[in-house]
Order: structure tokens, then C-alpha cells, then sequence
């Protein structure tokens, strides 16, 4: 239920400045284990303030009273998705069914990654409290031990369970645990199946930790993959064609400099019933790798296969997702597919849930063109921790290779689609042009990790110099910007990347920056709330010296902007646990961020989320503007703001959609929105204490406060009433 920090998920960066998509297991969480003299277990681990992009080191201590203060390492736990996944009743109901036909006799049981302890305790159960059963959980990251001993001490399991602070692969036999083990039971999978360490875990645990002849839960997962067109999709990776179709004579993607720009050749995760019908699918489901858990798996596999087209049309991806046989007769499954293939299986449809998505392979360009009964030829292969494919028409096999994406910059698919996208580029570019208006030779900084703009800035006005200071891209966008700038026609003179940092900047440039802009854009942030982009604004206060008398700011201000929403699919995957498979969980509500039953003056944290992509979804009110932030002027202080909502359409309220709309000028001619129906940016969603009836003879109104403390950690505080 955990991943093994000894095999660091693609989220994590230890040491470093790190950026993290929330919603993983442990996403928001970069941790070192210590030990102190005392040999008691210290986490160091790693906050980052999300309106100045610095970070600093928190420590969790093993022996924390159970009931002492809040501490500044409380709601760590709270943006992962463990409450999601014990929220999924399908899985849960599925591993306990498999368990019990499984361990039907007193022996050693070792699960790997225990999480809250549920696997461990089902386990213990079907044993039965017998001098000869042992259970030995293996959970590496501490605040997570922490709350598992609570949960095993309120379901009268502590004297059933050793729970061992470690990584599975430092586990010693005769040390750690006085044998090796009978049963394996563990869920360390992601959406993609290996990401989270499976093969290594597995390889390790049959190495030195199970005996000959193990039996496991699961006891067997399968991947599977279909073609499909789809545009939505397509736009999400191939610039270069939507490029080919803009006017604003700026090229990102420049031709035969392809290499310089795009995104990783990985599976990305996605909702994609979302998209059901933007899907074409052009290929039956094809069966990609088969893993047996009950031995000990391979590091490196590959698979080549001709799959004949259903009918004509472009690749633009490849969609996969996986099943898992958790029982070794194959009668207990739980499946990751997608709406149109569970409807005709035998498994069945499982509820919507966040922390299994499928996966989406973006093939290269702008697809691969097939006719119906045409053949094609897929290459797929899997590492230890990633499945990568590779398709071509038959004629055209030479050599089967990958890209490994080592391309100069390198974005997430979103923003590709963002930079793609023609409203959004017209909107900079009649912005960018705006600004400029009345300015001759100006010195125009761009202060965030916009790429688009220090070009539209160069195409717009050629008697302009440029300085960009992309603090989270750094040395890729100089090298990138420095080569597109040439290949764009414009002089290296006029631009220049600045490499020592703010402090610096304002010795060299004192007073003298006619126009700072920003989308805003920082990267890394892209999956957390979307008013961490606010980091604008902080920035431009600590740049306040370097602007002339006149300066232009670009956006002039950001606006707060919410809508009441209908949203009762979400609302269930992170709702309050009670018993979860007869174990009582509700003590760790507040720790995981339930909605719900919480405790007096306990609330639940404001998420990001595609709202689009979060099952069943439908606005109740207008959209309505909490609070605006003015970027003419440097931060003051604290800010707050308020608004009464009202609703426009009956129905359940389950929460508030939060965004931020960006005015581009002081005329508010030109605004940017991030709002739901913008499908490439994450909203924030809070959702409310339970769910309310609204409309008609229901709740009228709900009242919405927001409020920003720059100088403390950053973070917006929503709160909400009800009228």
C-alpha cells in the first residue's frame, strides 16, 4: 500500500528543490531516515513554500507523542491518495476474498509497503489468533508507521503484527524477522503497474526474504493496450502541426529542430472515460506482458506484435491499463480499464477512483495514418519500473528502438497542448503587444519559466532586449531559448538568459526594467493548486527595485474565481472511513484528509484536481470571484476576501471549484482562465463538511472565505459557511 523509498517513484527528487504532482502515495514527500544516538527512527523531509519556490527541512521524530500538539509536520499525509485507495471498495473487498482463500492455515506472512495496515491485519485475521501465525509488515516511511501502530492498536492488533520501520530490501532473515517468509501479500502498483518498484520488491523478496514455493497476493498482473485517434490527445504532444497553423510568427518547435522541445517518452496517467467519446478506437485490446508475483520476475522484457487496424484513422496514442489475478485458481480480479472494456468483461465495472488511472503513450508526431485491415507493427518493451512502446507500419520495420527522451526541454503534456492551443497563443500574443505599445528600446524581464513569451517579446518589438530568469527550467531553457531565438531570425544581443539569480539581477539592472511579465508559468508546478503561481507576485515585489518609474506588469492582476459544483464521485473516494473490510479506520480521517465525520475545528484540505476528469460533475452556481491580487503594486501584507454564493440549479452541493484567472491588462480586455472548463489546467476543489441539498426548497447559499499570509508559508486558507 506504500512505495519503497529505496525505489524512488518518478516524483521523487531527494535533497533537492523537488517537484511534486499531489495525489501520489507519497508525492508531496522527499525523506531522508536518520538515526539518532538513541537508535529512535528522525525523518528529515522536505517543504517547499509554493510563493518564493524555496524549501526547508521538517523532522518527524518516531517517538512524537500520539496526542501531542500540532506540529508543523501535521497534513503530510493528507494530499497523498491512501485515503482514495481505502475509500475503493472493489479493491479492498477483492484483496480480502483473495487473502482469506489464500492463507488458510497459521504461517509467516510478510507484506511489503503496509500502509495503514489493512493487507497486514486481514492477513492476521484469516490465521486467527494462533501461537504459529506471524505477520511481519514492512513500511518504510515513518509518519506513516506512526499512524499504522494507531490503527492496529484500535483494531486489537499489535500482539498479531511485527511492524518493521524499514524497506523491504533491507530486511535481513535471522535479524529482522527469524525466518523467511510463507506469504508475500502487497500492493505497491501505480497506474502504470511498475512504477512504484514491483519488479525490484518482488525480485529482492524471492531472493532473501520467501521461502521456495511462495504463495502471493496478487498472485498475477496483465497489461493491455488499444490504438485509439483522438485529438484531444493528439494536441497534447504535437506542437509542431498546430504551430504550422499559427499566424503569430513565433515557432517553439521550429522544423529540423525537433529534438530541442517536447515531452517524455513515458505512459502518462489519465481518466480517460473522460474523453470516451473524443476516442476513436482504431484496434481490438491487445495483450502486452504478463506478471506472475508467485516467482521471481525478470528485470527486462520485450514483446513485438501485428495488430490489424478495426478501421482507418491516426494513431495519436496508445491506451493501456492492467489486471490483476489476486487469487492463483483465477477467481478473484480487479481491473484499471476503462468504461468500454469492463462493460463487456466478466469483472464488471469498478466506481470511479483516482489512485488507478489508465495510461496514455503519446505516439510521435502527428500519428501514425492506418486503413481498416491494414497491419501495423508494435515493439513494446518493459524496464524495471516502465513499459515503453514503439509502433510503425510494417513496411517501414528497419530496427526496433526508443526514444528515451533526451530531448533539451522537456514539458508535461498539458502545457504542450497550452502552447498549442490558437485562443491561448492569441491571447499572449495580443497581451505581450499591448504592453509594448508606446515603448521604444525597452529592457523587458520575464521572470517565470515561460518559454512563449521572451519569443513573443522579441517578435513583437525589435528594438527590445530580453533577460529571462526561468528559475525552475534554469540551464535547459537558456540552452533552448538561446538556439530557438536564432532559429526564429532573432539577434543574440537582444536576448539574454541570467544565470545569477534575483539578488544579482538587481545590481545589474537597477531601476532600469521597462516591462516584467509571466504567464504565469513555473514548472514543477503544474499538478498543485493553481494559485501557487501567485509565486508571481512575490516575485515581482522582490524585483520592485529593478522596475522603472513607468514599468508595465504582465498579468496586471490575478482573480480568485469559484463555482459550486456537483461532484459525487470525488466526494466518495475521499470521504471518512469507518470500518474498511471489518477494521475500524476512522482515527485516520484527519491524517489522510477525509470529508465528512471529522472532529471540531478539523477541515479538509483544498486538493487539485481536473475537475473534468473526476467522474460525474455539474455547476450549481455561476461562477463567482473571491478575492483578486493587484500585480501593479508590490504585496502589502495579508489579503482576504469573501463572497456570498448563490445557486442557479437545484441539486447535491459535494464542494467549490477554485481557480485563477489571469487579466493580462489594466483594461481586463484580455483574461486568461484555468476555470473547469479549461482542460489543461488542475483546479482546487474543497469540499464541504457534507454534502448539501441545494435549490428549490434546499440551502440557498453558501458563504466562501479566502485569505493569503505572504509571509508566513504561502498557503491560501479556504474556509466556507453554510447560509
Amino acid at each position: 500500500m506504500s512505495p519503497q523509498l529505496s525505489l524512488l517513484p518518478k516524483t521523487f527528487i531527494p535533497f533537492l528543490s523537488f517537484r511534486c504532482p499531489p495525489l501520489t502515495r507519497l508525492s508531496s514527500v522527499v525523506a531522508a531516515r536518520t538515526m539518532t544516538s538513541q537508535s529512535s527512527q528522525r525523518v528529515f523531509q522536505l517543504r517547499q513554500d509554493p510563493l518564493t519556490g524555496t524549501s526547508e527541512w521538517i523532522i518527524i521524530d518516531e517517538n512524537d507523542e500520539a496526542g501531542a500538539p500540532v506540529t508543523s509536520t501535521d497534513g503530510l499525509l493528507a494530499t497523498t491518495s491512501y485515503l482514495d485507495m481505502l475509500n475503493d471498495t472493489r479493491r479492498n473487498r477483492a484483496y480480502r476474498l483473495a487473502i482469506e482463500k489464500t492463507i488458510t492455515e497459521p504461517c509467516h506472512v510478510l507484506d511489503i509497503g503496509a500502509g495503514t495496515g489493512l493487507l497486514s491485519m486481514m492477513a492476521a485475521r484469516a490465521m486467527g489468533d494462533k501461537e504459529e501465525s506471524c505477520v511481519t509488515a514492512c513500511e518504510s516511511y515513518l509518519p506513516m508507521v506512526k499512524l499504522m501502530r494507531k490503527v492496529m492498536h484500535k483494531n486489537g492488533m499489535t500482539k498479531n503484527i511485527n511492524l518493521i520501520n524499514k524497506r523491504s530490501d533491507e530486511l535481513e532473515v535471522g535479524s529482522d524477522i527469524a525466518s523467511r517468509a510463507d506469504v508475500l501479500v502487497s500492493e505497491i502498483l501505480d497506474s502504470e503497474l511498475l512504477g512504484e518498484g514491483l519488479i525490484p520488491s518482488l525480485q529482492h523478496a524471492h531472493d532473501m526474504l520467501l521461502v521456495d514455493n511462495s504463495k502471493t497476493v496478487p498472485y498475477r498482473a496483465t497489461t493491455y493496450c488499444q490504438l485509439v485517434e483522438s485529438t484531444f490527445l493528439c494536441n497534447m504532444h504535437d506542437l509542431q502541426s498546430n504551430e504550422a497553423r499559427m499566424s503569430d510568427g513565433v515557432r517553439l518547435v521550429p522544423p529540423v529542430l525537433e529534438s530541442l522541445f517536447g515531452i517524455k517518452s513515458q505512459q502518462y496517467s489519465m481518466h480517460v472515460d473522460a474523453i470516451e467519446k473524443e476516442i476513436k478506437l482504431l484496434s481490438e485490446p491487445i495483450k502486452v506482458f504478463e506478471f506472475d508475483f508467485w516467482k521471481r520476475p525478470e528485470s527486462n522484457g520485450e514483446l513485438d506484435v501485428h495488430i490489424e487496424a478495426i478501421t482507418e484513422g491516426s494513431v495519436h496514442a496508445i491506451i493501456s491499463w492492467w489486471v490483476l489475478q489476486l487469487d492463483s485458481e483465477g477467481t478473484i480480479f480487479y481491473s484499471t480499464a476503462p468504461r468500454w472494456i469492463e462493460s463487456n468483461s466478466e469483472i464488471g465495472a469498478r466506481d470511479w477512483c483516482d489512485h488507478w488511472k489508465q495510461c496514455v503513450w503519446f505516439t510521435p508526431g502527428a500519428g501514425v495514418s492506418i486503413s481498416k485491415g491494414e497491419k501495423v507493427h508494435l515493439h513494446a518493451a518493459h524496464t524495471c519500473t516502465n513499459i515503453l512502446y514503439n509502433l510503425k507500419k510494417a513496411h517501414e520495420i528497419t530496427h526496433s528502438s526508443f526514444s528515451t527522451g533526451e530531448l533539451q526541454l522537456t514539458f508535461p503534456p498539458e502545457r504542450v497542448a497550452i502552447y498549442g492551443d490558437s485562443v491561448y497563443r492569441q491571447s499572449i500574443f495580443e497581451a505581450t503587444r499591448n504592453a509594448f505599445q508606446g515603448l521604444s528600446d525597452a529592457q523587458c524581464l520575464v521572470i517565470d519559466d515561460s518559454i512563449l513569451l521572451p519569443l513573443m517579446a522579441l517578435h513583437i518589438s525589435n528594438g527590445s532586449r530580453v533577460i529571462s530568469l526561468s528559475p525552475g527550467l534554469q540551464e535547459n531553457a537558456a540552452r533552448y531559448l538561446e538556439a530557438i531565438a536564432d532559429s526564429n531570425g532573432f539577434s543574440k544581443d537582444r536576448f539574454k538568459y541570467f544565470r545569477e539569480g534575483k539578488a544579482k539581477l538587481m545590481e545589474a539592472y537597477p531601476s532600469k526594467i521597462d516591462l516584467l511579465i509571466g504567464e504565469p508559468y513555473y514548472y514543477g508546478l503544474e499538478s498543485g493548486l493553481p494559485w501557487q503561481n501567485l509565486r508571481f507576485w512575490k516575485d515581482r515585489t522582490l524585483l520592485d527595485s529593478v522596475l522603472s518609474k513607468d514599468a508595465v506588469v504582465m498579468p496586471y492582476k490575478g482573480v480568485l474565481r469559484g463555482c459550486a459544483m456537483y461532484l459525487p464521485d470525488l466526494w466518495k473516494s475521499r470521504c471518512c472511513l469507518g470500518s474498511v473490510e471489518g477494521f475500524d479506520h476512522a482515527l485516520v480521517n484527519t491524517t489522510l484528509g477525509g470529508c465528512g465525520d471529522l472532529p471540531s475545528g478539523k477541515d479538509s484540505p483544498c486538493l487539485p484536481f481536473f475537475v473534468w476528469q473526476c467522474g460525474e460533475t455539474k455547476k450549481l452556481s455561476k461562477e463567482f470571484t473571491v478575492m483578486e491580487f493587484d500585480f501593479s503594486k508590490p504585496i502589502a501584507g495579508p489579503c482576504s476576501g469573501e463572497v456570498q454564493i448563490e445557486f442557479t440549479k437545484p441539486g447535491v452541493c459535494h464542494g467549490i471549484a477554485l481557480w485563477m484567472d489571469w487579466v493580462m491588462d489594466k483594461e481586463n480586455s484580455i483574461v486568461i482562465s484555468t476555470g473547469p472548463d479549461e482542460r489543461y489546467w488542475k483546479q482546487g476543489v474543497k469540499l464541504l463538511g457534507k454534502p448539501v441539498t441545494v435549490g428549490v426548497e434546499g440551502l440557498s447559499s453558501i458563504g466562501i472565505k479566502a485569505s493569503l499570509d505572504p509571509s508566513s508559508n504561502g498557503e491560501l486558507i479556504i474556509t466556507h459557511t453554510l447560509c
